[in-house]
Parts: structure tokens; C-alpha cells; sequence
């Protein structure tokens, strides 16, 4: 087309009232050739197949909703990236796959694909990512589980706090960059509760429960756990997924979710053994426009959804548990694929697999990146942009029981609900002390 002819036809739309196109007005097209602004129903899931883990895979083929977006960065928090530049350099993996000379920061920026340790190198830059370094309060979450039909959750589970207090790789809050209380070497606190549980006695003592979970940095050393769940195996009925009360140790509580599921992977690493598997485009969930995340309707209410979905470069490794479950009845997972995104840090999708190598159950995360929760919030404003997790599902394909963890629960009034790095959590707060104690494990 000459220039005369281009300035002939942009006069006549202007006369005409329209504009010409500009950059925004365009909608680019992800390199899977999937037009941006494109939904993606059980009707057209096909075109995401090659996009999403194979457990993801089967919740959009059975309805959960999908709105194609195009990718946005996240970048890091201005003092983790500080961090990063001043103190990776030194960082090195032990004998044992540990964490050595680590102070702050992304332990490992820079990867190699035929690194040996490239798959413990990534576990560990997801375990000291950029979302929070401190300590989080996610408080007002709730977990809902669903029969495979959908409808009204069949059992939901209040929870008050999800609480973490980091020892090891502080950057905001004093002190840093560590807080070994009397060098115990507990590299994490983290506490669930209270659990307000809607049964009464005999079946229960008390409406409520908690969880307490003590990490340590030696690879040696196993975590400890405390907890006053007592939870009788009856009670369940046929539910498929659930076991009893050391269920909550072992693979699940309150449904499908697991305890090592936390965030996508909460296992202790070296109770796995993990292979790098690759790199590659996935579509995952890290700009949501929801929060609270919103039951998705298409799908009976088992998962979330619309929501937008970018195109994200992930790293792919498998966490193989090598031991068995401790608990003869319980088919403990044996393989869990991770997804992790490669800028972020964050696990994006996770499946897990039984000791058939059969698909067991399927984890789809969501994200939201922005510097408050809501705009009229007022008790956690960011100066920078924050990573907020809105909901995790965590489906079992094989039997399609579902179980949604909301952070926050969509039932409660909005309010503040994120606390990254402010210094509400301490480590004194993170005590099985403060909490009715039944129990005591170590694993």
C-alpha cells in the first residue's frame, strides 16, 4: 500500500468517526496460535492440550473455564532483588542436596540444564522465591469440598490463619537475614488454624483444631509436627480420599488436599528424590482478576473459574517419594510433576500420580500480582507489587471428589486478608504452646 493511499483511507475513518487500529486495539496471538481474548470451554479444550498438565487438562475438558490473556512480567520485590545480586554468588548445594551459604535472595539465579543439581537448584529457588521472604498471614481461608457432581460443598472448613515464619533468608523484617531462635536450626515455622469444624461431639471435643509445623535447615533432622486433630475414621463414610486422623500427616485433610500440597509442594525435600524433566510454555494463572477467586459455574462449582490464563516459560520437575507411606492403609502419593514458573518462582500446576503410575490428582493454582488487595484497602498497602495466592484445587481425577483451598474464603465480608512481610507473624506466635495439643509427630 503507497503513503497516498494510507493517508486517504486514516482520513476517511477519521471523517467517518472511527479511529485507526493502535497496538491496544490488536490482539496478539500466543505462540500456540491461540487468539488472546479466546475462552476456552470443554467445547474447544483441545487447543490448550499441549498448554496445560495433564491433570489440568481433564478439569477444562470438564468444564472449568478458561480466558486466554496476554502474558504480563512479574517482576521482584525491589529488596529480594537487592539481595540476589549481593548474595548468590556463594550459595552451593551440600553433600546431601542442602542449602549451603545461603543468606537472602534467589539462591540460585543462574541454571544450568546439564547442572547434575540443576532439579535441587530449582526446588530451592522455589522454597526462597520472591513471593514473600519474612513471614505471611494469610488469614479468613477456607477449604470447600465437592462431590463430583458439584453443587454446595458437602463439608467447609473455616480457617483463621495460615501463618509462615522464616528463619532463614529474611530481607524486610529485623532481624536479618536470619533468626535462629537459641540456634535451634528451625529454618520454618508454620501454623493452620483455628480450623473451625462444623461437627458436634461425641464426634469432637472441641469446634476447632490446629496445626504446627517445625522445619529444620539440617537434612538430618525431621520435621515436627503438632496437632489436636482427632478425627474419627467413620466418620467419613464413603469418601474416597480421606483416611483417618494421620491422614492429616500423611497425604490429605479436610478432603483431597494434602499437607505437602501447601502452595503446591510443602514436602521436606530430602524425603524425595527429584529429576529435572525440561522447560516449556504452559498457560497458568498469575494476573487473576478475582479476589475472592469465584466458584466456576460451568463446571458445577468444582474449580475456578472464568479467569485469566498467560502463557508462562516453566521449569518441570518430578518430587518422587521414595519411601512409603508410614501408615500401611493409606496409599501415600508416589510422583508429583511440578510446574514452576521460571520468573516468579512459584509452583503454577502440580500432578500426582499413585504407585500404579497412574494419574491420582491434579493441582491448578491461582495468582494474583498487584500491590493491595482491593482498592479501598487500607491495613496492607504495598509499595511494590505483592504475589497474592487467591485458590488452589486440588481434584481427584480418578474418583472427581474436589476440594478448593480460598485465600481468602469467598463467604467471609471483603476485608485485608495478605499480611507478606509485615511483622505479624513472629516466631513466638508459631509455638505448639499457644495451641491445644493432642499430638506430637515427627516425620
Amino acid at each position: 500500500m503507497n503513503r497516498a493511499l494510507s493517508f486517504t483511507i486514516a482520513i476517511t475513518m477519521l471523517l467517518a468517526g472511527a479511529a485507526p487500529a493502535t497496538a491496544a486495539d490488536l490482539k496478539p496471538v500466543t505462540p500456540a496460535g491461540i487468539e488472546s481474548g479466546t475462552v476456552i470451554t470443554k467445547a474447544n479444550a483441545a487447543k490448550v492440550s499441549s498448554l496445560v498438565s495433564p491433570g489440568n487438562y481433564v478439569l477444562v475438558s470438564q468444564g472449568m473455564e478458561m480466558k486466554i490473556v496476554p502474558a504480563r512480567d512479574y517482576n521482584w520485590p525491589p529488596p529480594f532483588r537487592v539481595s540476589t545480586e549481593q548474595d548468590s554468588s556463594q550459595v552451593r548445594l551440600g553433600p546431601h542436596g542442602e542449602l549451603t551459604n545461603y543468606l537472602a535472595g534467589l539462591p540460585f539465579p543462574l541454571l544450568d540444564a546439564n547442572d547434575p543439581g540443576i532439579a535441587q537448584k530449582i526446588m530451592w529457588n522455589f522454597q526462597f522465591g520472591p513471593a514473600y521472604s519474612d513471614d505471611l498471614d494469610s488469614q479468613d481461608t477456607e477449604i470447600q469440598n465437592f462431590t463430583p457432581g458439584g453443587g454446595n460443598p458437602f463439608a467447609a472448613y473455616p480457617i483463621g490463619h495460615l501463618a509462615v515464619y522464616r528463619n532463614l533468608g529474611r530481607e524486610e523484617v529485623a532481624p536479618t537475614p536470619t533468626d535462629y531462635d537459641g540456634d535451634t536450626g528451625i529454618m520454618e515455622r508454620m501454623a493452620l488454624g483455628p480450623i473451625i469444624v462444623p461437627i458436634e461431639p461425641p464426634f469432637w471435643q472441641t469446634p476447632w483444631a490446629y496445626m504446627v509445623r517445625y522445619r529444620y535447615s539440617s537434612p538430618r533432622r525431621s520435621d515436627i509436627v503438632w496437632s489436636d486433630l482427632s478425627v474419627p475414621r467413620y466418620w467419613y463414610g464413603e469418601f474416597p480420599s480421606i483416611g483417618n486422623s494421620d491422614y492429616l500427616l500423611g497425604n490429605a485433610f479436610f478432603g483431597n488436599l494434602d499437607l505437602d500440597s501447601l502452595f503446591g509442594f510443602a514436602g521436606r525435600f530430602q524425603d524425595f528424590d527429584f529429576k529435572f524433566l525440561g522447560e516449556k510454555e504452559m498457560l497458568a494463572v498469575v494476573h487473576a482478576r478475582s479476589l475472592p477467586a469465584r466458584r466456576c459455574a460451568a463446571d458445577g462449582g468444582r474449580t475456578i473459574c472464568p479467569e485469566d490464563w498467560e502463557l508462562r516459560h516453566v521449569y518441570v520437575v518430578e518430587a518422587d517419594a521414595p519411601r512409603p507411606s508410614r501408615f500401611a492403609d493409606i496409599p501415600a502419593i508416589a510422583k508429583r510433576i511440578l510446574y514452576i514458573d521460571s520468573q516468579g518462582w512459584f509452583i503454577t500446576a502440580s500432578d500426582q500420580y499413585d504407585h500404579d503410575d497412574k494419574l491420582w490428582k491434579t493441582l491448578a493454582i491461582f495468582n494474583t500480582v498487584r500491590d493491595r488487595e482491593y482498592p479501598d484497602s487500607k491495613a496492607a498497602v504495598y509499595s511494590f507489587d505483592r504475589l497474592f495466592q487467591t485458590a488452589l484445587v486440588d481434584e481427584d481425577v480418578q474418583s472427581g471428589y474436589s476440594t478448593i483451598f480460598f485465600t481468602p474464603s469467598p463467604e467471609r465480608p471483603q476485608h485485608d486478608t495478605w499480611f507478606i512481610n509485615q511483622g505479624i507473624i513472629s516466631q513466638r506466635w508459631i509455638v505448639p504452646q499457644r495451641f491445644t495439643t493432642h499430638r506430637e509427630y515427627f516425620y
